[in-house]
């Protein structure tokens, strides 16, 4: 699997479900402009690792195993760890990350993802490490798409609802931390998203929710819904619950808005239930969903990076 830029969704909507008997599922829907490759590979723990960015480039060995779904197998975009770690990558305009300093270890952006998939078993764990052992992360251009920068946000979730965003906002990394953030979507930066809460929070929703495909109107719709949704400890039902609210907030197919370069068609789905460790996946070109079970998967140091191929926009689930 190549390293390299991170070719990151222009538009998508992530939350995380808190059903009864810690039955915690996170889901996103990936949104995209143009037709993309997006693959799931497998990677045992034991790997040794560099952050991808040139001279002072972050090393490590991975300590976990994980299962990850890749942007045009060049970066990870979405995964989730043998210890039950979930990672989501979100774009976000207002991104701005620091100038290297030739001191700070630094990540390329395509694998800061991994990068906590591979190092960490709780939020807890990540942020608390994030403070004491920090690094800056670097951006480069999106294939095919020169003059371009890769932008985005990342999403952290655990077993336990723990939850956490991580944006670069004027070179400098800001942390929210707690598992009362549990929806995300793209811009603006996440204090303003949060603001959105309190201004509907005296609106009936069972009478009005904003209902466009605009950034801040999925937030909305995710945030109420995914408290409104049935809550159960039975995995099938969870599942349908998260999944039907990531439905609701995506993109029909085909969408085009010029004026809005920023909002894209829905590509595919994902869902991942921390609990029994069931990676869900689902294309918006296939009536059927799959799922893979990690504890099913070797993660051991001498098992074999796996690949599963599934094509441009995931078209060869049938």
């Amino acid at each position: 699997m190549s390293i390299a830029a991170a070719p990151i969704a222009d538009a998508c909507t992530r939350v995380v479900y808190h059903g009864p008997n810690d039955r915690i599922l996170t889901a996103r829907s990936m949104d995209w402009s143009l037709p993309m490759i997006s693959n799931l590979w497998v990677f045992p723990r034991g790997m040794s690792r560099n952050g991808e960015a040139g001279p002072n480039s972050k090393e490590w060995t991975s300590k976990y195993g994980s299962m990850i779904v890749s942007g045009y197998d060049f970066s990870t975009v979405d995964g989730m760890n043998e210890a039950g770690l979930v990672v989501n990558m979100l774009w976000l305009v207002a991104s701005e990350y620091p100038e290297d300093d030739g001191v700070t270890p630094k990540v390329s952006l395509s694998i800061w993802a991994q990068y906590f998939l591979d190092n960490y078993g709780s939020v807890a764990e990540a942020v608390a490490d994030m403070n004491d052992d920090p690094f800056i992360v670097v951006t480069a251009e999106v294939p095919d798409q020169p003059g371009r920068l890769a932008k985005v946000h990342l999403s952290i979730s655990d077993s336990s609802g723990d939850s956490a965003i991580l944006e670069w906002l004027d070179g400098e990394l800001v942390i929210h931390h707690g598992s009362e953030y549990r929806t995300l979507t793209n811009d603006p930066p996440y204090d303003q998203q949060l603001a959105l809460v309190d201004y509907w929070k005296g609106v009936n929703p069972r009478e009005v929710l904003p209902g466009t495909n605009r950034a801040p109107d999925r937030f909305v719709r995710a945030n109420t819904y995914i408290d409104m949704v049935v809550q159960s400890d039975d995995p099938r039902i969870a599942t349908a619950a998260a999944m039907s609210v990531v439905r609701n907030a995506s993109v029909p197919f085909g969408i085009t808005t010029p004026d809005s370069p920023n909002l894209s068609t829905t590509r595919w789905r994902v869902a991942a239930d921390h609990k029994s460790k069931q990676f869900y996946v689902e294309s918006a070109l296939s009536p059927n969903l799959f799922w893979v079970d990690l504890e099913k998967l070797d993660f051991s140091p001498e098992a074999d990076v796996l690949t599963l191929d599934l094509g441009v926009d995931m078209v060869k689930l049938r």
